[in-house]
């Protein structure tokens, strides 16, 4: 540290007696830190003179050292005569340096809310800040103060959670004047702003210093430094004395040459002129030691040599084989460097290394080294240091909104929290203290622990879930049976806590396979590594998204085997009973799949794997497990995952979103469950007519009267998730505010089930779901007086009633008596001070509670501690109310755990009649469908109608004035048409027409309608006769699968193989332009046989759209085949075509390519000359040939002729009845 001098002849102005008063502190500072930039000599002294005059750039040679020749003559002074700015708020000098107050320094002087946006992106700012290892003390006036160092450590900023220690209470040594510098230890992890921090209205957000200890012994705070007494206070000097401070430039930063800074430097004696610094000067170290490069400036592999040649846990290298990339190793000398808070933070972060840990420090949570890296590029979160790690850091309470962000971007979030408060580690050590001795390091730093891991697919919390949507995290397990492939699926809705387990054998295509993964749209899959086929994980990529999370687990150790599975659930108490022993009994649908081998292992693996995540025994112990079936034949409608795409029942095609499906019309329930619910539905349409005709029931006498669904729908419009909540309940981490929800939800269920009682007398669905709804009375009755519940919702904090908890009413009573002590003590200090006793009363500043506030007349005794002034007080703490102080912290912090535990044991009981708040749930969530499915019924408009199912041999598939239900809201002149199917009809209609002409809207109009009928909704028709449909297959559109290597031909056929292998006479079919992948002889001859095929083998009910017309000749007489055409309206001088619209019989004249070609925009000179080939090619094709030869009455369609084949050289063996019927027809019709 510079000594002072006195050097009045160097200094150039000096102000005048009467205007010595300290200029204000943030112009002060400001110019300070201009200045002290400016000199060349990194961390010099500052020179202060003796006279009290502040010296411009100090003239010390220590200063000017490098720009001070030797001189030979006085150069004229520069006339800095403008006397110095008064302080904004003077001092009296009989007064103590009274600090600003604890309001304004409760956060270091930042308001709350600019402590909220301490992590948003940071403003770019080019000054420098203070080092915060020291500070220049300025001035001479006591209120003057230097910048603070904010800390936002537990110890000194956590409200509810940091130890405070008032006026000393804890032995520490004695309190200096001077600026300390917080050393960079093991135990203090101090966390610093970089030094771009800007010195602006920002500033003190960026000088964002956080001490880590809480981890380590609790330290008197640093915020404020006052004198003991007031005495001494007066008494001081008018000179402040020399503090070292330290440049925080980095050493190899200079100013610019064009910097003014310079001319500031004044030497009287040197007049030679000032030449500008050079920029390749070199700065010296004031030290020997040299200064450490931060932690946010270097590269974490430069600090942590095991991250440059990265290693998994089993010391696999990146590309080996069996690498596991969340895992990194450590060497064990590695952790024996480690502070112990390094070491409490890496020990978490190896076993999650491709995971975003979010660490909890105080009122933050913190990333760290390549998490801080990706925060800081991703979200430009401020990037700074903790001691040995780069860091970004948020507020607690905006932690789910950064975890959404990164769960967006496709990351997996840790959460670690703090086990304890700094008082609670304060207490713990001292019990620990008189069992085993001194604590050891470690045990100096808080606990804490790995609290969850949230991922994509299995988020637990309302506020971090997307929509109402059930999201799946699915383990697969893939074998061969019979030469066919076998899937045990396991898959769980953690939101929820519902398990679905799932086995069947598949056929090659893997068709069960496909309708599952896009009914259930994975958001997180589970594969056992290198067991899984070529030809499963292409579906699965061709019907995931791109943030569906991949994990490939090592086959055993990770994807657990079957007699594994079964073992760890036996043991690990899952199940248990509350009978005496504890009886293990798994759930009854569990329990049907123990013998199941592939089903337990892809169980196992799911298990495991919420285990990894600290999710496990929270769903697990719910026992909610159901069989899922992905194709329910004889009980619904089979609409398989090829079906669901192109018929667009869950998204559309154009941007993969809701808009215009057929989920998004009809989907109109008013309760998140009901929803969920209403997509299973819409999955599954009913099979049985009686089932659907029950649904129709519902919908006539719900839309009869609207009283019921108006009270229904009054009632739970508002109505939380009350699945989810039930299931967070369970596993006893709901929040009160959410318990309060939970409580009025289910107390509005029971009142709204009272009302709908007025409907119920019935035999209808709706009356059974009333009769079907448990008794809540019960339940609800001791909730109505156990807790008050506004309390619970303002203060988010479940506070029993009186009687209720006699251990919480115990706490509350030691509290109150504590403070009624306090207010003895107020009282005994009142007579023991006199005067005006209504002016001594407590007062609380920031943590420091319950001070003393007396008048400044007043003189108080000898043992008191001054803590705090204002204008006209004084603040003071005595020896007898620092202890009823540290009683009063201690009974708080002893009932904030026995707030817990009453919270924990609420929800246990609540949790006891689990089954009876899931029974009324599923029954609300039934009637929230019927009442969806009424409603858009009505929304429908004129012409709707009930259909008619009937029950007869011939499938039947009848609409009058037929529109598509999902273009009604957008398309108002829509032409509607009439659809026959099968009954007194032919079951297949050949359909012809012009390019966009409205072939395909024809065929998913009819498919669509026929699934809103086996729903239990109404069609937009005229009327409606049908027959139950067992299944919807579909071959629509030209599309290539370039990832599972598949050309346009080839996914045409698969698909038309599994029609063809399916396919019954009770399903509908749809074929669209089968045979245009390849060339027209191939393509056609495909068409012919598959068309004869479905029509005289299988029987099934459909249309056949092709631009084949010779088909139409082909099967002119066939007695199954109905030829339909797209009515249009021709121009041939103009080359233009006008859409009808209209479906009538009859085969289309052509395509008339070449007339869309000129609507298009295709160049004339194309046209025509495609139009020449076009010509040629029809006169010489063989096709032409053929068409003459059935003019002319010889024709015998390949068909008929292969069938008769058939059955002279098989002896009619395998040709079914149905068969010979149609070709004795078809032979009649030639």
């Amino acid at each position: 540290m510079g000594k002072p001098t006195d050097n009045t002849d160097a200094t150039p102005a000096r102000p005048p007696p009467s205007l010595k008063k300290q200029a204000s502190s943030s112009t002060q500072r400001s110019i300070q830190s201009f200045f002290t930039k400016s000199s060349p000599a990194n961390g010099s002294s500052v020179s202060t003179p003796t006279n009290g005059a502040l010296k411009v750039n100090g003239t010390g040679s220590a200063v000017n050292a490098m720009a001070k020749p030797k001189s030979v003559a006085c150069v004229k002074k520069p006339a800095f005569k403008k006397p110095a700015m008064r302080n904004a708020t003077p001092v009296a000098s009989s007064d103590a340096a009274g600090p600003s107050s604890s309001q304004e320094n409760e956060n270091g002087g930042i308001d709350d809310e600019d402590m909220l946006a301490l992590l948003s992106p940071a403003k770019k700012v080019a000054k420098k800040e203070i080092d915060e290892t020291s500070m220049v003390k300025l001035g001479s006036s006591p209120s003057r103060k230097a910048k603070k160092v904010v800390s936002y450590a537990e110890s000194d900023d956590d409200d509810d959670d940091d130890a405070f220690d008032p006026a000393g209470i804890k032995s520490r040594p004695p309190r200096s004047r001077k600026t300390k510098i917080l050393p960079e230890s093991e135990d203090e992890d101090i966390f610093v702003a970089g030094d771009d921090a800007p010195l602006d209205d920002d500033a003190d957000m960026d000088d964002f210093v956080v001490d880590d200890d809480s981890d380590a012994p609790v330290k008197r705070s640093t915020k404020r430094k006052r004198p003991t007494t007031a005495s001494t206070s007066r008494k001081r000097s008018n000179i402040s004395p020399p503090t070292s401070y330290t440049q925080t430039q980095d050493d190899d930063e200079v100013i610019p040459g064009t910097s003014t800074a310079q001319q500031w430097k004044y030497d009287p004696e040197n007049t030679e002129p000032l030449q500008p610094r050079s920029a390749n000067i070199q700065k010296r170290p004031t030290s020997g030691k040299q200064k450490k490069e931060k932690a946010c400036k270097s590269e974490p592999e430069k600090r942590y040599t095991w991250l440059a040649k990265l290693e998994d846990l089993d010391r696999n290298p990146i590309g080996h084989p069996d690498y596991d990339p969340r895992t990194v190793y450590i060497p064990p000398n590695a952790f024996a460097n480690f502070s112990p808070f390094e070491k409490q933070y890496w020990e978490i972060k190896q076993k999650f290394f491709d995971t975003i840990v979010f660490f909890k420090k105080g009122k933050f949570y913190e990333l760290y080294e390549n998490d801080a890296t990706i925060g800081h590029q991703l979200f430009d979160l401020k990037l700074t240091d903790r001691v040995n790690m780069r860091m970004v850091g948020v507020p607690e309470m905006s932690l789910d909104h950064w975890a959404n962000q990164f769960v967006a971007k496709g990351f997996k979030i840790a959460r670690v929290d703090q086990m304890e408060s700094a008082l609670g580690k304060e207490m713990r050590e001292a019990d620990d203290g008189g069992k085993k001795g001194k604590p050891s390091k470690a045990d100096k730093i808080i606990r804490r622990e790995l609290a969850c891991v949230l991922t994509g697919g299995t988020l637990v919390e309302g506020s971090m879930l997307q929509d109402d949507m059930a999201t799946f995290c699915v383990a697969i397990k893939e074998s061969v049976v019979d030469d066919l492939p076998a899937f045990g699926i396991a898959f769980v809705d953690t939101a929820t806590g519902q398990f679905f387990l799932s086995y069947f054998v598949d056929d090659v295509d893997l068709t069960k396979f496909e309708t599952i993964v896009a009914q259930t749209r994975p958001q997180e899959l589970l594969l056992e590594k290198s067991c899984i086929s070529t030809k499963a994980l292409r579906i699965l990529k061709n019907n995931t998204g791109p943030t569906t999370i991949w994990n490939h687990f090592k086959p055993g150790k990770e994807f657990w085997a079957a007699d594994v599975t079964r073992r760890e659930l036996d043991c690990s108490g899952y199940f248990t009973t509350d009978e005496p022993g504890g009886k293990e009994v798994w759930p009854e649908n569990l329990e049907k799949a123990r013998d199941n081998d592939l089903l337990m292992s892809s169980f196992g693996a799911l298990t495991q794997y919420l285990r990894t995540l600290k999710l496990e025994r929270n769903l697990l112990t719910q026992g909610n497990f159901t069989w899922y079936n992905p194709i329910q034949k004889g009980t619904t409608l089979v609409l398989d995952g090829q079906t669901l795409i192109n018929l667009e029942i869950f998204a559309n095609t154009f941007d993969g979103s809701t808009d215009g499906t057929l989920f998004a019309l009809l989907n109109r329930c008013v309760t998140p469950f009901g929803k969920r619910m209403f997509r299973q539905w819409v999955c599954h349409p009913l099979a049985d007519a009686s089932k659907i005709n029950e649904r129709l029931d519902a919908v006539d006498m719900i839309n009869a009267d609207r009283s019921l669904s108006d009270q229904f729908i009054s009632s739970m419009t508002r109505m939380p998730d009350l699945e989810r909540l039930i299931s967070r309940i369970h596993a006893g981490v709901c929040k009160p505010d959410d318990f309060v929800r939970v409580l009025d939800g289910f107390e509005q269920i029971e009142y709204t089930m009272s009302l709908l009682g007025a409907f119920g007398g019935g035999a209808g669905i709706v009356d059974r779901l009333i009769n079907a709804m448990p008794d809540l009375s019960e339940p609800l009755k001791w909730w109505k007086t156990a807790f008050d519940r506004s309390k619970a919702r303002e203060y988010k904090l479940l506070v029993p009633e009186r009687g209720i908890e006699e251990e919480f009413d115990e706490s509350q009573d030691n509290i109150a008596e504590v403070e009624a002590a306090l207010q003895t003590l107020l009282q005994k200090a009142r007579k023991q001070l006199g005067g005006n006793s209504s002016k001594i009363n407590f007062k609380n500043i920031g943590k420091e509670v319950y001070q003393i506030e007396v008048p400044t007349s007043i003189t108080v005794p000898k043992g008191w501690s001054m803590m705090s002034t204002a204008a006209g007080f004084k603040r003071y703490y005595n020896p007898e109310l620092k202890g009823l102080i540290r009683q009063l912290q201690e009974a708080q912090e002893t009932h904030g755990q026995i707030v817990k535990q009453v919270a924990g044991r609420f929800y246990k009981r609540f949790d006891e009649s689990y089954a009876t708040w899931l029974q009324a749930v599923k029954v609300i969530a039934q009637l929230d469908c019927l009442i969806s499915l009424a409603a858009a019924s009505a929304a429908l408009g004129e012409p709707s109608c009930r259909p008619t199912f009937v029950e007869a041999e011939r499938s039947v598939v009848e609409f009058e004035e037929l529109r598509h239900p999902c273009m009604l809201s957008n398309v108002t002149d829509f032409i509607p048409n009439d659809v026959k199917l099968g009954g007194d009809a032919a079951s297949i209609n050949l359909l012809t027409g012009a390019n966009a002409a409205g072939k395909s809207t024809i065929l998913r109009m009819t498919c669509v309608a026929v699934i809103m009928a086996q729903i239990g909704c109404y069609i937009p028709c005229v009327s409606a006769t049908l027959t139950p449909c067992d299944r919807i297959m579909s071959r629509l559109g030209a599309n290539d699968n370039i990832f599972a290597a598949q050309s346009t031909f080839f996914v045409e056929l698969s698909e038309t193989k599994k029609i063809l292998s399916e396919a019954t006479p009770r399903s509908l079919v749809i074929l669209d332009e089968l045979g245009r992948g390849t060339s027209s002889y191939d393509g056609v001859a495909v068409a012919q046989a598959v068309l004869h095929h479905v029509a005289s083998h299988i029987g099934c009910t459909g249309f056949f759209a092709t631009h084949y017309h010779s088909l139409a000749t082909e099967f002119s007489g066939h007695p199954e085949i109905a030829p339909k055409r797209m009515q249009i309206h021709v121009d041939e001088a103009n080359r233009e075509v006008t859409f009808l619209y209209r479906l009538e019989d009859g085969v289309a004249e052509g395509s008339f390519g070449m007339h869309c070609a000129a609507m298009c925009g295709i160049p004339t000179k194309v046209i025509d000359r495609a139009e020449i080939a076009a010509k040629e090619w029809e006169h010489t094709s063989r096709l032409k040939e053929s068409l003459e030869k059935a003019r002319s009455g010889c024709y015998i369609p390949l068909g008929v002729q292969s069938d008769v084949s058939w059955i002279l050289n098989e002896d009619g063996e395998g040709f079914d009845e149905r068969g010979l019927d149609v070709l004795m027809k078809a032979i009649e019709a030639l």
